[in-house]
Protein backbone atom coordinates (compact mmCIF):
# COMPACT_ATOMS: atom_id res chain seq x y z
CA UNK A 1 0.00 0.00 0.00
CA UNK A 2 2.20 2.59 1.44
CA UNK A 3 4.87 1.82 -1.94
CA UNK A 4 2.00 2.16 -4.25
CA UNK A 5 1.47 5.52 -2.96
CA UNK A 6 5.58 6.33 -2.81
CA UNK A 7 5.77 4.85 -6.57
CA UNK A 8 3.01 7.82 -7.89
CA UNK A 9 4.25 10.30 -6.08
CA UNK A 10 6.26 12.60 -8.76
CA UNK A 11 9.93 14.26 -7.72
CA UNK A 12 10.93 16.89 -9.90
CA UNK A 13 14.51 18.15 -9.24
CA UNK A 14 15.42 21.90 -8.52
CA UNK A 15 11.57 22.63 -7.85
CA UNK A 16 11.39 25.62 -6.67
CA UNK A 17 14.86 26.36 -6.57
CA UNK A 18 18.36 24.39 -7.04
CA UNK A 19 18.87 21.31 -4.83
CA UNK A 20 15.11 20.55 -3.74
CA UNK A 21 13.55 17.66 -4.79
CA UNK A 22 9.78 18.69 -5.27
CA UNK A 23 7.55 15.57 -4.00
CA UNK A 24 4.53 16.22 -6.36
CA UNK A 25 1.39 14.05 -4.99
CA UNK A 26 -0.69 15.03 -8.00
CA UNK A 27 0.19 12.49 -9.56
CA UNK A 28 -0.80 10.20 -6.23
CA UNK A 29 -4.23 11.86 -5.90
CA UNK A 30 -5.36 11.44 -9.63
CA UNK A 31 -4.92 7.40 -9.15
CA UNK A 32 -7.44 6.19 -7.65
CA UNK A 33 -5.81 3.66 -6.03
CA UNK A 34 -3.36 5.92 -4.17
CA UNK A 35 -5.67 8.16 -3.22
CA UNK A 36 -7.90 5.40 -1.84
CA UNK A 37 -4.82 3.90 -0.12
CA UNK A 38 -3.75 7.46 1.56
CA UNK A 39 -7.10 7.99 2.73
CA UNK A 40 -7.46 4.23 4.03
CA UNK A 41 -4.28 4.45 5.79
CA UNK A 42 -4.65 7.87 7.69
CA UNK A 43 -8.14 6.46 8.66
CA UNK A 44 -7.12 3.15 9.83
CA UNK A 45 -4.22 4.72 11.95
CA UNK A 46 -6.72 7.35 13.72
CA UNK A 47 -8.83 4.52 14.39
CA UNK A 48 -6.49 2.26 16.02
CA UNK A 49 -5.17 4.94 18.15
CA UNK A 50 -7.69 6.92 19.72
CA UNK A 51 -10.75 5.61 20.89
CA UNK A 52 -12.08 9.45 21.05
CA UNK A 53 -15.05 10.43 18.74
CA UNK A 54 -13.28 12.88 16.28
CA UNK A 55 -15.72 15.75 15.74
CA UNK A 56 -13.95 17.51 13.06
CA UNK A 57 -11.04 17.07 10.87
CA UNK A 58 -8.85 19.89 10.05
CA UNK A 59 -7.46 20.54 6.44
CA UNK A 60 -4.41 23.00 5.80
CA UNK A 61 -4.57 25.15 2.87
CA UNK A 62 -4.63 24.12 0.09
CA UNK A 63 -3.72 20.32 -0.39
CA UNK A 64 -4.72 19.17 3.42
CA UNK A 65 -8.00 20.04 1.94
CA UNK A 66 -8.02 16.57 -0.38
CA UNK A 67 -6.79 14.35 2.15
CA UNK A 68 -9.13 16.50 5.16
CA UNK A 69 -12.37 16.65 3.49
CA UNK A 70 -12.20 12.73 2.39
CA UNK A 71 -11.31 11.88 5.75
CA UNK A 72 -13.43 13.20 7.40
CA UNK A 73 -16.34 11.27 5.45
CA UNK A 74 -14.35 8.11 6.21
CA UNK A 75 -14.37 8.95 9.98
CA UNK A 76 -18.08 10.57 10.34
CA UNK A 77 -16.41 14.03 11.05
CA UNK A 78 -17.02 17.23 9.76
CA UNK A 79 -14.61 19.12 7.88
CA UNK A 80 -13.05 22.50 9.56
CA UNK A 81 -10.78 24.77 6.59
CA UNK A 82 -7.31 26.51 7.54
CA UNK A 83 -6.41 29.14 5.25
CA UNK A 84 -4.18 31.65 4.10
CA UNK A 85 -5.57 35.25 4.95
CA UNK A 86 -8.56 36.77 3.48
CA UNK A 87 -9.96 33.62 2.32
CA UNK A 88 -12.55 33.62 4.96
CA UNK A 89 -15.88 35.50 5.04
CA UNK A 90 -16.48 36.03 8.90
CA UNK A 91 -14.61 36.62 11.78
CA UNK A 92 -11.44 34.96 12.05
CA UNK A 93 -8.46 34.16 14.19
CA UNK A 94 -5.07 34.38 13.10
CA UNK A 95 -1.49 32.32 13.80
CA UNK A 96 1.78 34.24 12.21
CA UNK A 97 4.72 31.61 11.29
CA UNK A 98 8.64 31.89 10.33
CA UNK A 99 9.81 30.82 6.71
CA UNK A 100 12.87 30.77 5.64
CA UNK A 101 13.05 34.42 4.76
CA UNK A 102 9.95 36.45 6.69
CA UNK A 103 6.65 35.16 7.96
CA UNK A 104 3.16 33.52 7.00
CA UNK A 105 0.05 33.64 8.59
CA UNK A 106 -3.06 31.14 8.50
CA UNK A 107 -6.97 32.05 9.80
CA UNK A 108 -9.65 29.89 11.07
CA UNK A 109 -12.68 31.00 11.67
CA UNK A 110 -13.40 32.01 15.20
CA UNK A 111 -16.47 29.93 15.54
CA UNK A 112 -14.62 26.81 13.15
CA UNK A 113 -14.37 24.34 16.62
CA UNK A 114 -16.25 24.17 19.96
CA UNK A 115 -14.12 24.31 23.10
CA UNK A 116 -13.11 20.77 23.80
CA UNK A 117 -13.82 19.69 20.29
CA UNK A 118 -11.76 16.43 19.57
CA UNK A 119 -9.70 17.28 16.55
CA UNK A 120 -7.39 15.89 13.81
CA UNK A 121 -5.05 17.97 11.43
CA UNK A 122 -4.15 16.96 7.99
CA UNK A 123 -1.48 18.45 5.44
CA UNK A 124 -0.49 16.50 2.58
CA UNK A 125 3.80 17.23 3.60
CA UNK A 126 5.24 17.79 6.97
CA UNK A 127 8.93 19.15 6.14
CA UNK A 128 10.40 21.99 9.26
CA UNK A 129 6.59 21.99 10.86
CA UNK A 130 5.96 25.65 10.68
CA UNK A 131 2.66 25.51 9.33
CA UNK A 132 1.74 22.71 10.87
CA UNK A 133 2.51 24.42 14.40
CA UNK A 134 0.76 27.23 13.44
CA UNK A 135 -2.45 25.61 12.95
CA UNK A 136 -2.10 23.85 16.23
CA UNK A 137 -1.87 26.81 17.94
CA UNK A 138 -4.74 28.19 15.75
CA UNK A 139 -6.62 25.27 17.67
CA UNK A 140 -5.25 25.55 20.39
CA UNK A 141 -6.53 29.14 20.94
CA UNK A 142 -10.03 27.72 20.00
CA UNK A 143 -9.42 25.47 23.34
CA UNK A 144 -9.85 22.17 20.75
CA UNK A 145 -7.97 18.84 21.60
CA UNK A 146 -5.70 18.07 19.23
CA UNK A 147 -5.38 14.35 19.09
CA UNK A 148 -3.58 13.67 15.73
CA UNK A 149 -1.44 15.95 13.06
CA UNK A 150 -1.76 13.67 10.15
CA UNK A 151 0.24 13.61 6.38
CA UNK A 152 0.95 11.78 3.35
CA UNK A 153 4.55 13.05 2.86
CA UNK A 154 7.31 13.43 5.55
CA UNK A 155 10.81 14.78 4.90
CA UNK A 156 11.94 13.40 8.24
CA UNK A 157 15.61 15.17 7.46
CA UNK A 158 14.13 18.70 8.10
CA UNK A 159 12.99 17.64 11.66
CA UNK A 160 9.69 18.57 11.32
CA UNK A 161 7.91 16.35 13.69
CA UNK A 162 10.19 17.62 16.56
CA UNK A 163 8.69 21.03 16.62
CA UNK A 164 4.89 19.26 16.87
CA UNK A 165 4.02 19.73 20.55
CA UNK A 166 5.17 16.10 22.12
CA UNK A 167 1.38 15.64 23.14
CA UNK A 168 0.14 15.45 19.64
CA UNK A 169 0.35 12.29 17.44
CA UNK A 170 2.32 12.78 14.33
CA UNK A 171 1.01 10.54 11.69
CA UNK A 172 2.50 10.23 8.21
CA UNK A 173 2.70 7.69 5.44
CA UNK A 174 5.62 8.10 3.27
CA UNK A 175 8.95 9.26 4.45
CA UNK A 176 12.12 10.73 2.91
Amino acid sequence: MIDTVRDKIRNIPDFPKPGIIFRDITTAVKDAEALHYCVYYLANRIRDTHEEKIDYIVGIESRGFIFGSALAYALGAGFVLIRKPGKLPCATISETYELEYGTDEVQMHVDAVEEGANVVVVDDLLATGGTMCAACRLLKKAKANILAACFIIELSDLNGREKIPSEIEVISMVEY
